[in-house]
């Protein structure tokens, strides 16, 4: 098994979660106490999930409630780097467009806005 990490990086226009190793029972404590404690503000929140594995319904759970978290707060929850055996539990779920849709919980781009009134 891979070593867990979990990092966060506060940039000007998001915040990153980057975890890897695989997220399950055992490790989603580590991220949530990770992506709990950092203030968004409304920013994004992207999590990169490009060196997860493995993940089990411990991790699905968590990306739920940080989606609702950031609906909440005025942000977005975006995932970034899906691995095929995670992709595959949100497919299973039926949760995988509504976890990985672009900027799930934010409006449009303003050219799209603009072009979807012409």
């Amino acid at each position: 098994m891979k070593a867990f990490t979990v990092t966060v990086e506060q940039r000007p226009d998001l915040t990153l979660v980057t975890v890897a190793g695989e997220l399950d029972m055992q490790t989603v404590p580590a991220v949530e106490e990770a992506a709990v404690v950092v203030p968004l503000g409304g920013k994004p929140l992207r999590v990169d999930l490009a060196g997860v594995s493995f993940m089990d319904s411990s991790g699905l759970n968590l990306l739920l409630r940080l989606r609702r978290r950031m609906r909440e707060e005025g942000g977005h929850l975006v995932l970034s780097g899906l691995q095929e055996q995670p992709a595959g539990l949100l497919r299973l779920t039926e949760t995988y467009a509504l976890l990985t849709a672009d900027g799930v919980g934010a409006a449009p781009p303003a050219e799209l806005q603009a072009a979807s009134r012409v």
